[in-house]
């Protein structure tokens, strides 16, 4: 699945958030209760990030006029509109996804293939914290997608 610049930019923003704090290593126990609170916070600190870019953004939409009298103006100010209601329901699904993988990791799923059952690479889990699959089981599954689409 292909991250959208407004992923990326929150994700980075948690992610500095918790710079200097510990960070998850391949040489630990998978899924320790350290790795796991590394993990809640990262996903709660990504939320955090995400509501505050979009409270931001709906007080600047709020000022500025709804109406505006040129008519290539209003054009523009309602495709900006779209744009942001379109941003505002992708984040409002990525939260929904960060909300999945913190329950994930109150009942013991989080960090395993909920294809395969194998651990999810640390790596992975780093740039994607709300991974479900791991990347073997990621591609299979968008190959099957394509297939099915295609026919």
């Amino acid at each position: 699945m292909v991250k959208t610049a407004l992923e990326l930019d929150s994700l980075k923003q948690a992610t500095e958030a918790m710079d200097g704090e510990y960070r998850p290593r391949e040489d630990e126990e998978f899924m320790n209760p350290r790795q796991l609170e590394y993990f809640r916070k990262l996903l709660l600190q990504w939320k955090k990030s995400i509501i505050e870019e979009a409270e931001q953004v709906l007080a600047q939409l709020q000022d500025e006029p709804m109406r505006e009298p040129d008519l290539a103006d209003r054009a523009s100010s309602e495709t900006d509109w779209s744009i942001e209601l379109r941003t505002r329901d992708r984040q409002r699904k990525l939260i929904a996804k960060i909300d999945a993988a913190l329950r994930r990791i109150d009942e013991g799923e989080y960090g395993y293939c909920e294809v395969t059952g194998e651990p999810i690479s640390l790596g992975r889990l780093q740039a994607r914290p709300i991974a479900t699959m791991t990347i073997e089981a990621q591609e299979r599954h968008e190959r099957q997608e394509r297939v099915s689409r295609d026919d």
